[in-house]
């Protein structure tokens, strides 16, 4: 079955994407830590981030850092946190999380609320920067 990450890529769910290429995409975490807070993924599924193979993960750092950089622009920060978990879903992904100290990280289980127009606003201002 297909994870929730394929079927965002795939647009079977709507979601608030940053940047996207032919192997790579970039959304905004519904539940974030902080504004900002986007989620990188391989379009191609695979469960676990240090099972994919070297092409393709060294592709995905380089895709994250090109949205960390944007992100950072975007959003005023001091640093963009990066964060492997991969728990949640069966989907390699990659957290940037934009934060002002390393306190940020340390109630990540506390989530934002932020409302579509909100979401809106900072997808269109991270994907003008990455851009850019």
């Amino acid at each position: 079955m297909a994870s929730i990450f394929s079927k965002i890529a795939a647009g079977q769910i709507p979601s608030y994407t940053v940047a996207e290429d032919e192997r790579f995409m970039a959304f905004l975490d519904i539940a974030p830590i902080t504004a900002g807070h986007t989620l990188v993924i391989p379009k191609q599924e695979v469960d676990y981030l240090f099972d994919l193979d070297e092409e393709l993960y060294m592709g995905l750092q380089a895709f994250a850092r090109k949205v960390a950089k944007g992100l950072r622009k975007a959003v005023p920060c001091a640093r963009i946190a990066v964060l492997v978990l991969g728990m949640e879903v069966p989907h390699a992904h990659i957290h940037l999380i934009p934060i002002n100290s390393e306190s940020d990280l340390l109630h990540i289980t506390k989530k934002l609320s932020l409302t579509p127009a909100e979401f809106n606003l900072l997808r269109d201002r991270i994907a003008e920067a990455i851009a850019g």
